[in-house]
């Protein structure tokens, strides 16, 4: 997995729905991890129920206040440890529907917030 910089510098999602998130001038069909500076490529598209600490690895390493997990069009559950994974690293973890989870980590990184964020179309 390598982090790409968008192109303006800063990482904005431009839009989410039919299957695709876009951030910047770039589509993704597949789940996308990001910060509030880079897009990490190459995510495993690990299906939610199954997320543990590891695959956030790099993004932990980014030293987030907060990751935003967007699950698709309806919300689901993560997994407890993850959670309660996150909590003991003082890392705010928020799960929403992937449009809701767009929303606030543009939010949150045009406040200046070190936000992260991973989203599955």
């Amino acid at each position: 997995m390598k982090f790409t910089r968008d192109t303006a510098g800063s990482v904005s999602i431009r839009a989410i729905g039919a299957g695709e998130v876009r951030i910047g001038d770039r589509t993704y069909d597949m789940p996308v991890a990001l910060t509030d500076e880079r897009v990490l490529e190459g995510w495993a598209p690990t299906p939610v129920a199954e997320l543990a600490q590891e695959h956030f690895r790099e993004l932990i390493a980014a030293e987030p206040e907060i990751i935003v997990l967007g699950t698709g069009s309806a919300t689901q559950f993560a997994p407890r440890e993850l959670v309660f994974a996150f909590a003991r690293r003082s890392i705010g973890f928020e799960v929403m529907n992937s449009a809701a989870a767009a929303r606030t980590f543009n939010v949150l990184a045009a406040e200046g917030r070190k936000v992260a964020a991973v989203l599955y179309p």
